[in-house]
């Protein structure tokens, strides 16, 4: 099958949803939507199931083959989930062509990986399992293109602004599409549909306050109360966006409940945190919190998250940040109040 670009995936894909679909490329934002793509058209055709490998350190190529061939006892159709976080090697390869026999209309595989290189592409294995894919290759934003990009992803909000505002932004996030889509998706939050204001919009992408919402997610993760409560003093104190700090918590709270899920049906966190975009550091922050904060508790912050969000656009009585305050001190350890529906 030719290669596919990852924008016109979708239209691909509602022709038909082909056997392998391989995104590869260096571009994390578009990877992602390319990936999350597939899993919602797998879904309307019923492909019910879903199973992911993680390629790490240790991992057996056969293990792809044995998950393929394994069948299900409750559901009919599967995906499954092949991620590597550089190229395949030779027998991963092999590996994934000696399934191609077997998936037949109950099985479709999504492989994601870093950029091919022309050893692999041209490779005798790649070729077989290409003439059975969509190959999606991703490529990051070209310089001459980034501002024209950051419009139309702004149209998609129903959001427009003025060359001066994207010339800002596209100088911000330095050609880095994921970084461009954190600042469109925060004007998103504080702003109104329709044209940006110049001025406070300029202003959002040049803040570089004291303090950020995702300090206060770190020092929630962290249980670490004091530091909780002063993070969201001087949060207040500056007049951070309220919808931006509840989206900031009510995100940690959401990784929390899919980590949870994901060991309750024994599999490991970090598939989780992987797609959610969390490394470094801040994967630790999380490893610490799901060991802090059990599965009842992470449910129960995305119940505060929704009260308060409740507070914030005047639908129920109460203090926007006191409702904040509640949610944050929950993910972090300590009491909830009262007003917090339980």
């Amino acid at each position: 099958m030719p290669q596919v670009r990852h924008e016109a995936l979708e239209a691909r894909l509602e022709r038909a949803l082909p056997p392998v679909v391989w995104i590869h490329g260096d571009e994390p934002l578009f990877v992602q939507e390319a990936g999350d793509a597939v899993r919602r058209r797998a879904r309307a055709l019923q492909f019910d199931e879903r199973q992911v490998l993680q390629v790490e350190r240790g991992f057996r190529p056969e293990a792809i083959l044995a998950e393929v061939g394994s069948g299900s006892l409750f559901c009919a159709r599967r995906l499954v989930e092949i991620r590597f976080p550089a190229k395949p090697g030779k027998e991963a390869l092999e590996a994934i062509r000696a399934t191609l026999p077997q998936l037949g209309d109950e099985v479709r595989l999504l492989v994601t990986s870093g950029r091919l290189d022309r050893s692999t592409t041209e490779s005798a294995p790649f070729a077989a399992i290409e003439r059975e894919a969509a190959v999606v290759a991703v490529y990051p934003v070209e310089h001459g293109r980034l501002k024209p990009w950051i419009a139309e992803r702004l149209a998609l909000q129903g959001q427009r602004a003025d060359d001066a505002t994207l010339e800002l932004i596209a100088a911000r996030v330095e050609g880095n599409a994921l970084a461009a889509h954190q600042e469109i998706r925060k004007l998103g939050l504080l702003f109104e549909k329709g044209p940006l204001p110049a001025e406070s919009a300029r202003a959002a992408v040049l803040d570089v306050a004291r303090y950020s919402a995702f300090d206060l997610v770190d020092a929630a993760l962290a249980g670490d109360l004091a530091r909780t409560r002063r993070t969201l003093a001087g949060l207040e104190a500056e007049a951070t966006a309220l919808p931006l700090v509840l989206w900031a918590l009510a995100e940690a709270a959401r990784v929390l409940v899919r980590c949870h899920e994901a060991l309750a049906l024994g599999e490991q966190p970090a598939q989780v945190l992987r797609q959610a975009r969390v490394f470094g550091p801040r994967e630790q922050l999380y490893r610490g919190a799901i060991r802090r904060i059990d599965a009842a508790q992470a449910r129960r912050a995305l119940h505060v998250a929704a009260h308060a969000d409740t507070i914030i656009k005047g639908l129920t009585p109460g203090e926007s940040w006191q409702a904040l305050g509640a949610l944050a001190l929950l993910l972090a350890g300590g009491p909830v109040l009262e007003e917090a529906p339980r």
